[in-house]
C-alpha cells in the first residue's frame, strides 16, 4: 500500500499576507505641470492660476492623481496645494510625485488601519509575485507592521519562502 501524498503546506499554520488584496480599485492618472510654467522651468503664478483654473479636472473623476513636474523647475509647496483644492474635488487621492509614489502612499493609507490581532504569534508569508503595480514600499511598511505582533515573517510561496524575521 502506498503512502498516502500529504500537502504539508495546506496543512500548515502559516498565514499569508497578501498586498494584493488591499489594492484600491480605480484609474491612475499621471498630471506633468511643467507646460504650465513660462518656459518650462519659471512658474508665473498669474498664468499658474490661469492653466489651473481652466484645466479640466472632470478627466480625473473618481480616480487618484499623482502630480509631478518633468522640468528641474523649482515648484513651491503653494502650486501643488492650489492644484489639489481643484482636483480633490473630483479625484479621490491626489499627491504629489509618480505614479509609484501614489500607490506608496494609497497603500500606506489601507497598511495603517490593518487589525493585527489575528496575525498575533503568527508565521505570516508576505505574498510576493503580483500582478498589480505594488511599490517596495509597500512591502517595508507591512513588514513593520507585522514585525509588532508576527512570531516570523517571510516572502513569497508557501513553497519557497525567504526568512526575513524571527521573534526570539
Amino acid at each position: 500500500m502506498a503512502d498516502e501524498i500529504v500537502n504539508r503546506v495546506a496543512n500548515s499554520k502559516l498565514v499569508t499576507f497578501d498586498l494584493e488584496d488591499l489594492y484600491p480599485e480605480g484609474r491612475r492618472y499621471q498630471l506633468d505641470i511643467a507646460p504650465w510654467l513660462y518656459e518650462g522651468i519659471v512658474l508665473r503664478e498669474k498664468d499658474f492660476r490661469k492653466f489651473v483654473k481652466e484645466h479640466d479636472w472632470n478627466s480625473y473623476l473618481d480616480g487618484f492623481l499623482a502630480v509631478y513636474c518633468s522640468t528641474d523647475a523649482i515648484i513651491p509647496a503653494w502650486a501643488y496645494m492650489l492644484i489639489t483644492v481643484e482636483a480633490s474635488k473630483h479625484a479621490r487621492k491626489v499627491v504629489r510625485g509618480t505614479l509609484e509614489e501614489l500607490e506608496t502612499v494609497l497603500l500606506a493609507e489601507i497598511i495603517n488601519t490593518i487589525p493585527l490581532e489575528e496575525f498575533r504569534d503568527k508565521s505570516v508569508i508576505v505574498k510576493g509575485c503580483a500582478h498589480k503595480p505594488i511599490p517596495t514600499n509597500a512591502y517595508l511598511l507591512i513588514t513593520q507592521k507585522l514585525q509588532t505582533v508576527a512570531s516570523s515573517i517571510m516572502y513569497g510561496e508557501a513553497c519557497s519562502s525567504v526568512p526575513l524575521f524571527k521573534r526570539k
